[in-house]
C-alpha cells in the first residue's frame, strides 16, 4: 500500500486534532465527570465552612477573616491560572514561587523605586515573562524535560533574588510608590483592590481559554502534541508561550505580594509552587495534560485556602498542615488515575 500523500496526512492530523478538541472540550466541564467534579468541589468547600463555623465561629464567620482569605487566595490564585495553561497543555512549571521572588526583588531595588510605581510595575511583569520565557524556549527548543528546566529556573531565580537583595527584605518606599500598596489597603465594597485584580485575570483567562483559537491549541497540544503538529499548530512555539504566559503571572503576583507586604523579598513564595500546582490537580485538571479548567482550578486554589486559614485559627502545627495538603494531593491524583480507567474503552 502506497503512504499517504502530504495532504493526506495532514487532513488526518486535523480530524486527530479535532477528536482530540471535542474530547477535551472545556465547555464539556459543565456536563458528565466534570459536573460531578466541580459538584465534589463545591461540597468540599461547604464542608470546609462547616469545620470553620463549628470549630471557631467567633473567628472565622467575620469579615475581617474572609478578606484574610481572600487577599491569600489572589496572589496563589493569579500563579494558578497560568500553571492551569501549562498543565493543560501538558507542562509543568516548578519555579513559579522563585520566579515571583525574583520580580518582587527586581521590582523595588532603589534603582527602579526611583522611577515610580508604574515602572515597579512593569518591571516585575517584564521579569516575570522574561524568566517564564526563558523556561519556555529551554524546554520547546532545547528539548529539556519541563521538570529539570523549571527546577533549575527555581534554584536560579531564588538565587539571584538573593544575590540581588544581598538576602534582606527591600521596602517599598512611601509616599513615593504608595500606588503599589494601594491595591491592598483601598477596598472597594470592603474588599481590598487587589482581590479585583485576581478577579480580572481570572475572567481573562477563562476567556483565553474557552473563547481563543490559543486556548483550543493549548487543549490540542496538551491532549495530543502529534495531532495537533500534523493538524498545523506550531507546537513548539505554543509549548514557549504558555510558559511565558506563566510568567507573566507571576509578574502581576510579584505586583500582588508587594502590595500585602509592602516588601520585595527573596524569601516570597516559598512553597507557592505546591499550592498552584496542587490547586490545579485537584480542580480536575489532568497531569498528563489535554483537559482541565479555570473554574476547577479556582475551587481546588479556594478548599486549599481554606484549609490553610482553618489550620492558623485553630492553631495547628504548619508541618501538620503541610502533612495534610501532601495527602490530598496523593489522593487527588489516585482519584485522577481512577476517573481514566474507568472511561478507558
Amino acid at each position: 500500500m502506497s503512504e499517504p500523500t502530504p495532504p493526506a496526512r495532514q487532513a488526518a492530523g486535523a480530524r486527530g486534532a479535532q477528536a482530540v478538541a471535542a474530547r477535551t472540550n472545556p465547555l464539556s466541564g459543565l456536563r458528565g465527570v466534570g459536573e460531578l467534579r466541580h459538584l465534589g468541589l463545591f461540597v468540599a468547600l461547604a464542608l470546609l465552612v462547616a469545620v470553620g463555623l463549628v470549630t471557631r465561629p467567633d473567628a472565622f464567620a467575620t469579615a475581617s477573616n474572609l478578606v484574610s482569605v481572600l487577599s491569600l487566595a489572589a496572589t496563589i490564585g493569579v500563579i494558578t491560572v497560568g500553571a492551569t495553561f501549562v498543565i493543560i497543555g501538558g507542562g509543568i512549571d516548578l519555579s513559579v514561587g522563585a520566579v515571583m521572588a525574583l520580580a518582587s526583588v527586581w521590582a523595588t531595588t532603589l534603582a527602579t523605586q526611583s522611577y515610580g510605581p508604574v515602572v515597579m510595575a512593569v518591571c516585575a511583569v517584564l521579569v516575570g515573562t522574561g524568566a517564564g520565557l526563558v523556561n519556555g524556549l529551554l524546554i520547546a527548543y532545547g528539548r529539556l524535560v519541563p521538570f529539570i528546566a523549571t527546577l533549575a529556573m527555581l534554584v536560579a531565580a531564588r538565587g539571584l533574588a538573593q544575590r540581588m537583595s544581598d538576602r534582606k527584605t527591600q521596602l517599598v518606599q512611601q509616599p513615593d510608590n504608595g500606588a503599589i500598596v494601594s491595591l491592598s489597603t483601598t477596598r472597594v465594597l470592603g474588599i481590598p483592590l487587589l482581590v479585583y485584580v485576581f478577579a480580572l485575570v481570572v475572567v481573562l483567562g477563562w476567556v483565553v481559554l474557552n473563547r481563543t483559537t490559543f486556548g483550543r491549541r493549548t487543549y490540542a497540544v496538551g491532549g495530543n502534541p502529534e495531532a495537533a503538529r500534523l493538524a498545523g499548530i506550531d507546537v513548539r512555539r505554543h509549548t514557549m508561550l504558555l510558559y511565558a504566559l506563566s510568567g507573566l503571572c507571576c509578574g502581576i503576583a510579584a505586583i500582588l505580594i508587594m502590595a500585602r507586604t509592602t516588601t520585595g523579598s527573596s524569601t516570597h513564595g516559598d512553597l507557592y509552587e505546591l499550592d498552584a500546582i496542587a490547586a490545579v490537580i485537584i480542580g480536575g485538571t489532568l497531569l498528563t495534560g489535554g483537559r482541565g479548567t479555570i473554574m476547577g482550578s479556582i475551587l481546588g486554589l479556594l478548599i486549599f485556602t481554606l484549609i490553610t486559614n482553618l489550620f492558623i485559627l485553630n492553631g495547628l502545627n504548619t508541618s501538620d498542615q503541610l502533612i495534610a495538603k501532601g495527602l490530598i494531593i496523593v489522593v487527588a491524583v489516585l482519584l485522577q488515575r481512577r476517573n481514566l480507567k474507568e472511561r478507558a474503552p
